[in-house]
């Protein structure tokens, strides 16, 4: 008998669960990118793949993800889930790529299409009442989303044949002749939709945060969505859902197992009392409110209880007032109409109007009783909300606790890191300094030793070794020794870090990237310049001398030509000599004749001072002609004599200062005038 009844009670259980266990959800996930007739779009393919991956793991029973269809391929593909769709409950179509509007008439375009007139599209495209009718046959949901409100290429290539007919700007509004039907639009009705910077568009995005929540409504579900893309767009794009659903709660994935009773209880002691109450407020009657109020006689639910109670017996009272009343101007009319006596009319006037006066009574009683159970959820409300604020402040002290202990964990271990840096520190100085100290201790011990022959060394002994340690006194020494290897440094290997020793370390962070401080000649910046095997800093030749690998080597210039102050070989002017112009001597008789110039030859010096003959011939007889001055000829001749020691400038100007001062090794030139010709 008890194995029967086993039995019977499990084929209950099994036949009240069937119809949830047995629901089934197939899905056709469509992203077309690859146009071949107009610009590519990114986002399509990777949107669908991120659709199809949320309804796969939210356990439909059927995901058909489809990408880049062609028309065929695009009508097939409806006509097979259309056969799918047959025996299911809930049907899901996505849809991403280009869609058209064409008066009034949405349509969804194949990746094939060409589109070249505007009646192509009656013919190349898809109408989107072709998608709702491959969903039709679903019992209980049928979803279309459209993530086709991109800005159509087409648009702008298309050719009209009737010059009144309307192509419209993203999609037009819909309106589903099927009850549980929605579609959903990337954006509402008119116009366009981004496709996204990223790796999905806002759209997709904002669908696979929500659409596929456990027990979330699919109406709440597309108003977060539709939150998340406007906050996306800067709300230049807004989401829009077209069709209606009843009462209760429409999810794609359905509400996770409730908690274990046990837990509930475990986390609130009241659980048990709660569940009694909402159980006897389901029942709502009188018996109901007493037997809670006589089982929990003390709790803070029997205030609300009473009141509950007190709310049904007042409407009773309200209902039965009604009735009387009701009865009695029955009664009244039945009397009237039979002409009774005018005392009977009289007696049932006063009935009626004392029941109208209870009904009156009654109404006011049940307002009072309605008062006073809204007082008492008011105060069940306060006090669940300051349980909550108590548990939340608790748990802001804990977490500042913790947070605190962990600072001090940080803070001890930067401490202790800290010591062992100094440490390490500390022992490196030391190994640093113990070679030193080695080395002067054998240079002592060597100066006390007897002067005896000397071996000479053989030559992998001449030199220290490339992995022996460097002593500390010895890194700028080495340091520069290392520079003039890369090219950087030209002075002397005298271990002094000068400031040309400075810049030469300056010019190797500039080119090797590297950030060493050039005040300091440090270990680290002479391990940095030796790893380098060759030249690091570029090669710098002097006037009249041009880079040839390692070394420079001389310019050589063909006849008629000589080197330039920007070192390359320029063609040599010749000025010619101006004519002598002939004045009246319109002297006063009574002033003395003018000297006569002196006819001394020009020195050499003069004659180096005003360039080469051939460029200024008549310089000298000029010179002749004036008085010495102790300033410009004296110049010119300084001038001249350090040109003929750091080389010859090429004259660009007819100022022989000028001529002086450029070309040749300017420096050299400049400190040798500056020295008054030494």
């Amino acid at each position: 008998m008890r194995l029967r009844l086993s039995i019977f009670v499990w084929t209950i259980l099994i036949a009240a669960l069937t119809p949830a266990l047995a629901e089934k959800r197939v899905a056709l996930v469509i992203g077309n990118s690859d146009y071949q007739n107009v610009s590519p779009l990114t986002n399509p393919s990777n949107d669908a793949a991120a659709i199809a991956a949320i309804l796969t793991k939210a356990n439909f029973d059927v995901v058909d993800a489809k990408s880049n269809l062609t028309g065929i391929e695009m009508k097939r593909t409806l006509r097979d889930f259309g056969n799918k769709v047959r025996d299911a409950d809930v049907a899901v179509i996505y849809y991403a790529g280009h869609g058209i509007e064409l008066e009034g008439t949405n349509y969804l375009i194949p990746v094939d299409a060409k589109l070249e007139i505007d009646t192509d599209v009656l013919d190349e495209a898809f109408p989107l009442d072709r998608f709702v009718v491959a969903a039709d046959p679903a019992k209980q949901l049928r979803l279309i989303i459209l993530d086709a409100c991109r800005d159509n290429p087409f648009n702008k290539t298309m050719k009209r044949t009737i010059g009144s007919r309307a192509v419209g700007r993203g999609l037009a509004k819909v309106e589903p002749t099927n009850p549980n039907t929605l579609i959903a639009f990337a954006a509402k009705a008119g116009s366009t939709a981004s496709d996204g910077e990223g790796k999905n568009s806002p759209f997709a995005a904002a669908l696979v945060n929500h659409m596929t929540r456990p027990g979330l409504d699919l109406r709440k579900a597309f108003g977060y969505v539709r939150d998340d893309v406007l906050k996306a767009t800067s709300n230049k794009q807004e989401p829009f859902v077209y069709g209606s659903l009843g009462g209760n709660d429409v999810s794609l994935v359905p509400p996770a197992a409730p908690a274990p009773a046990v837990s509930a209880q475990q986390t609130d002691p009241n659980s048990a009392l709660r569940r009694d109450y909402e159980l006897a407020e389901r029942v709502g009657t009188r018996e109901a409110w007493d037997y809670f109020i006589a089982t929990y006689p003390d709790s803070f639910y029997a205030k609300l209880a009473h009141a509950q109670r007190n709310k049904l017996a007042a409407e009773e009272a309200r209902k039965a007032a009604t009735e009387k009343a009701k009865a009695a101007q029955e009664e009244q009319t039945r009397l009237a109409i039979e002409g009774a006596k005018k005392a009977e009319q009289e007696k049932a006037a006063a009935e009626a109007r004392k029941a109208e006066q209870q009904r009156v009574a009654a109404e006011l009683a049940k307002k009072a009783e309605d008062a006073r159970l809204a007082e008492a959820e008011k105060a069940k409300a306060a006090a669940l909300a300051k349980a909550e604020e108590q548990a939340r402040i608790a748990a802001e002290k804990k977490a500042a606790a913790d947070a605190k202990a962990a600072e001090a964990a940080r803070i001890a271990a930067e401490k202790k890191a800290a010591d062992e840096a100094r440490a390490a520190d500390a022992a490196r100085l030391a190994a640093e300094k113990k070679p030193a100290d080695q080395k002067s201790a054998e240079q002592t011990a060597s100066d006390d030793k007897p002067i005896g022959p000397v071996a000479a060394l053989t030559p992998d002994q001449s030199g220290p070794k490339s992995d022996a340690p460097v002593v500390v006194a010895d890194i700028p020494k080495q340091l520069q020794i290392e520079l003039k290897r890369a090219g950087c440094y030209l002075g002397a290997t005298d271990g002094n870090w000068s400031a040309a020793a400075q810049k030469s370390l300056d010019l190797f962070n500039k080119n090797a990237k590297t950030t060493f401080d050039i005040k300091l000649a440090s270990a680290d910046a002479l391990d940095a310049v030796k790893a380098k095997p060759g030249r690091v800093c570029p090669l710098v030749c002097e006037w009249g001398y041009k880079a040839d690998g390692d070394k420079c080597s001389k310019i050589t210039c063909r006849a008629g030509y000589e080197v330039g102050d920007d070192n390359t070989c320029e063609k040599i002017e010749v000025k010619k000599k101006p004519e002598p112009v002939a004045k009246r001597d319109e002297a006063a008789p009574d002033k003395k004749p003018a000297q006569k110039p002196s006819t001394q030859p020009c020195s050499m010096a003069a004659a180096g001072a005003m360039g080469l003959a051939t460029q200024n011939p008549y310089s000298c007889q000029q010179s002749q002609g004036a008085k010495p001055t102790t300033g410009a000829g004296n110049k010119e001749a300084l001038y001249a004599r350090c040109r003929s020691k750091y080389g010859t400038a090429h004259a660009t100007s007819s100022n022989p200062l000028q001529n002086g001062a450029s070309g040749g090794n300017f420096a050299a030139i400049e400190a040798c005038v500056a020295r008054g010709g030494s």
